[in-house]
Formats: C-alpha cells, sequence, structure tokens
C-alpha cells in the first residue's frame, strides 16, 4: 500500500505524507468576516496589509531528528511597516543578504500553544524562495526548541493528526 496525499494547493496528489502546512492569511485577517475581510484588508499570496498592519508570508523550517529534511510551516509574520516595504522593494532580487528584521508570528501552529504573537527574526531570501523565519534560541517556547532540537517522530505524528492529514 502506497501513502499519499492530495495537495490543497496544487490539486495534485503526492507519495508519502506532507510536510508542508500553509495558511493563507494572518489569523487577525481570517478572524474578519467574509463579507467585510476584503474591505478591511488588502493581500495577495505574499503580503498582506489590515489597516496599520503589515504581514509577510515566510517559512519555518522545523529539521526532522529522525526523518530526512523538514516540516515547512507557511506562516504570516507581522512586520514593521518599514521591514515590509524593504521586502516589497527587495522581492524580484536575491535579499538573503539584508540583515534579518525582526516580527511576531501572526498564525497559532497546531501542537504549540501560544505561538501566536511570539517574537522572531525574518531573513530575506530569493525572489525564488520566501523568506525563513528564526525563532530565537534563548526563547523557551515549544517551537523554538523544537526548531533548534527537532521534531520527533511522535511530534510529526502529532502534526499529521492536528492539521487534518490523518486520523
Amino acid at each position: 500500500m502506497t501513502i499519499s496525499f492530495r495537495c490543497q494547493t496544487c490539486g495534485e496528489t503526492h507519495e508519502g505524507l506532507p510536510t508542508d502546512f500553509a495558511w493563507k492569511l494572518p489569523d487577525a485577517v481570517w478572524a474578519i468576516p467574509e463579507p467585510d475581510r476584503a474591505k478591511q484588508a488588502r493581500w495577495d499570496a505574499d503580503c498582506c496589509q489590515l489597516g496599520e498592519r503589515f504581514f509577510i508570508r515566510c517559512v519555518l523550517h522545523i529539521p526532522f531528528r529522525s526523518l530526512t529534511g523538514s516540516n515547512g510551516w507557511g506562516i504570516w509574520v507581522e512586520v514593521s511597516e518599514r521591514d515590509f516595504f524593504r521586502y516589497v522593494e527587495l522581492y524580484s532580487a536575491d535579499a538573503r543578504t539584508e540583515p534579518p528584521v525582526g516580527g511576531v508570528l501572526a498564525n497559532e501552529i497546531p501542537c504549540h500553544d501560544r505561538s501566536l504573537g511570539l517574537a522572531v527574526s525574518v531573513q530575506f531570501g530569493t525572489a525564488q524562495n520566501r523568506p525563513t523565519v528564526i525563532a530565537s534560541s534563548d526563547c523557551d517556547h515549544s517551537l523554538a526548541i523544537e526548531q533548534k532540537q527537532g521534531m520527533s517522530n511522535e511530534g510529526y505524528h502529532e502534526v499529521l493528526v492536528a492539521t487534518g492529514a490523518i486520523r
């Protein structure tokens, strides 16, 4: 029996189990009733503005301890207006040499209570890759610890259950 899943983004069936999960919008924008959402916020696949709040779409990688690769959380990070527009300015460039910018997670991540609002650093990437999120190594939050130490097989199973990938 081959294990596979249907991707909600591309609609294709892929072999194995999913290792990437993403949010289409920051939680604050999802909280707006659907009929009012487009009136209050502007967004595309990579940037979002809600009033005077600015968000960029990023990836937070959690390496696996026992498996090859990592689990990727496609999340939104709230950044300052200045950093938001710097990201927009460098969007089509290789911005990996830019210094990291500070921000806070704008999505609550399953299996990591109180992740919404967690302070993080964002490293801009290339035109082909979204910025990456780094949780502070000094932080005692479960997400920071897991990013540093890696995700166990049990932790990965919990993620698969929490996201509805398996039952």
